[in-house]
């Protein structure tokens, strides 16, 4: 299977993607209309959301967490990987891409709720369209942007790679 070659222009237009506040494009396809409760809070949200996510250009998806479940797929382009720390520092890198080409890639992977996470395309100089799935739905109210510096302060062995994915000025 040859590589499959995305030209990130026309996905922008084609797609109707406008920059997101983490880096790349995005839009969001998809609001569940039906309800479901966060049973801490009892605040109402939609029970799923879904949004194309386009990465390309150098750009990278900087350190955030959201307070639900996030599936990723991959549909087209280059191989991104996504890193997920968890609570107790423990990085884990999903290879997300076409696994039928690249055999350490797999088509999903899953962030879950409140891991930071961050991705980047393999080749900075590719592009990687993909599908974020996120349960109970998603909404800006519940996405935090890692604050500069504090990352690196609460997990230094990672140091290098948090500050290479940070927010850009």
């Amino acid at each position: 299977m040859q590589r499959q070659r995305i030209d990130s222009r026309e996905l922008i237009e084609r797609l109707k993607l406008e920059p997101h506040p983490e880096g790349g494009f995005f839009r969001e396809t998809y609001r569940a209309g039906g309800k479901v409760t966060r049973e801490k809070e009892g605040t109402l949200r939609a029970a799923s959301t879904a949004i194309y996510f386009l990465l390309c250009d150098g750009a990278h998806s900087a350190w955030h967490r959201i307070r639900s479940d996030e599936v990723w797929h991959f549909y087209a382009g280059d191989p991104l990987d996504v890193h997920v720390l968890d609570a107790n520092g423990t990085l884990v890198t999903h290879r997300l891409g076409n696994a039928l080409v690249h055999p350490d890639a797999v088509f999903q992977a899953v962030v879950e709720a409140g891991d930071w996470f961050a991705a980047v395309c393999r080749d900075e100089r590719g592009a990687a369209l993909v599908g974020c799935t996120v349960a109970p739905g998603f909404e800006f109210s519940e996405f935090e942007l890692a604050a500069p510096g504090a990352l690196e302060a609460r997990y230094p062995q990672h140091r290098e790679l948090i500050a290479r994915l940070g927010p850009k000025p």
